[in-house]
């Protein structure tokens, strides 16, 4: 992997390895080629960072929620236009 270009999901990866604490930091720097300060900073900034997760999911929760009672509303009044106009093309065709 070229140095200093890595994916969200590798640099994840490498800090929740350092996290569990089950390998050194050398041994875990030999395993996937990144130097151990670089997994350092990654593992304090997962640490550092780690409660945002759930914050983000409840907003992304709540905003959702209110999306989907706009496309509920919404839906409804497309369903009521859908009836009215019925009605009407009912009601006139005689006329037409």
């Amino acid at each position: 992997m070229a140095k200093g270009n890595y994916s969200i999901e590798f640099k994840s990866r490498v800090a929740l390895a350092a996290i569990r604490g089950d390998k050194t930091l050398s041994e875990i720097a030999s395993e996937y080629d990144v130097h151990p300060n670089q997994i350092s900073r990654w593992k304090k900034e997962a640490l550092e960072n780690f409660s945002a997760i759930f914050t983000q999911k409840r907003k992304g929760n709540k905003e959702l929620k209110e999306k989907q009672q706009e496309l509920d509303v919404a839906l409804k009044k497309l369903g009521e236009m859908t009836v009215e106009n019925e009605w009407f093309k009912k009601k006139l065709k005689p006329y037409l």
